[in-house]
């Protein structure tokens, strides 16, 4: 695995490309994204062809990444910001360029689906990237979220502090990683699945009943991901609920792995499917304090040193 690098900041005023590297994007919803960064002060750049579909994909695999690794090495373009998540970047990841990402240097933030993009880019680019807000909801992120991802893209303001509540097991240090539970559990196997020795693994989820976390967490036990970790916080659970079985719940059942771990917990961070979604850096050194519910970075995601 390369040397971590961080990408450069987004210079005030500068040039967004905006990227669709799986679900088709919703014109309105992509104007509404648009206008979002137009009123932060910022610019947006994006291919003709940015609105394709191809059943439930944005175009071909080779569109969708052609189009990625473009705006990427667009000397105009600053920051690159996906459009949504869904599904797609699995399919795509092994058709991009590494070093030539890696020396583009640019942040790019996503969530979702687009966890399959930070992984890969951690592990093959060496590149620090954003588990953040798309466009997919238009201006529907409040304030504070909007100024994390801006702060965060940036490099302006603290490093990201998340507050949750607490699980116990008090402090440790470790490098975040991690997404959405689904898109971690489809990486294993793959080249781009995560190194968690010593990590603090960061999870989200919506729409899986509690079973299927239980599922994928055991998935994820199995494989020895969560053996070396270094604590572990979960940001939002939308709609993991089965009415069916209303328990255990989600949380408990998180909980129920966690516990014998004997690590550092924390759960309803505020990141995620959720609102507000606030933007944190994939693979930056971070603490996590269980006993305070709070996962600290120690450091920015953004580096004008080169």
């Amino acid at each position: 695995m390369p040397s971590l690098r961080k990408p450069r900041p987004l210079p005030p005023g500068g040039t967004l490309g905006i990227v669709a590297p799986a679900f088709p994007i919703d014109p309105e919803k992509l104007a509404a994204g648009e206008a979002m960064w137009r009123g932060l002060g910022f610019r947006t750049r994006r291919r003709d062809d940015l609105l394709a579909a191809e059943g439930y994909l944005a175009g071909d695999d080779g569109r969708r990444a052609k189009e990625l690794m473009e705006l990427l090495l667009d000397p105009e373009v600053d920051a690159v910001v996906c459009a949504r998540g869904g599904y797609g970047c699995h399919r795509i990841v092994s058709r991009l360029d590494a070093a030539r990402v890696r020396e583009a240097a640019k942040p790019i933030v996503g969530y979702s689906d687009v966890t399959t993009l930070l992984l890969w880019l951690r592990r093959h680019a060496g590149l620090v990237a954003f588990h953040g807000p798309m466009l997919e909801k238009g201006d529907g992120q409040p304030p504070e979220a909007l100024a994390s991802l801006v702060e965060a893209l940036t490099g302006r303001g603290a490093p990201t502090l998340l507050r949750g509540a607490p699980g116990g097991g008090g402090r440790r240090r470790g490098r975040l990683v991690g997404g959405n539970l689904v898109t971690l559990a489809a990486s294993l196997g793959t080249p781009w699945e995560p190194d968690t020795r010593g990590a603090i693994l960061l999870l989200e989820e919506i729409g899986e009943r509690p079973y299927r976390i239980d599922r994928m967490l055991q998935q994820l036990l199995a494989a020895g991901k969560l053996a070396h970790l270094a604590g572990l916080g979960v940001g939002q659970l939308v709609g993991c609920d089965d009415a069916r079985y209303p328990t255990p719940t989600a949380e408990q059942v998180i909980e129920d792995v966690v516990r014998p771990l004997g690590i550092p917990f924390v759960h309803g961070l505020a990141f995620g499917h959720g609102v507000p979604n606030l933007t944190w850096a994939h693979g930056v050194r971070a603490e996590i304090d269980g006993d305070a519910g709070l996962v600290r970075a120690l450091e920015k995601g953004v580096s004008a040193a080169r």
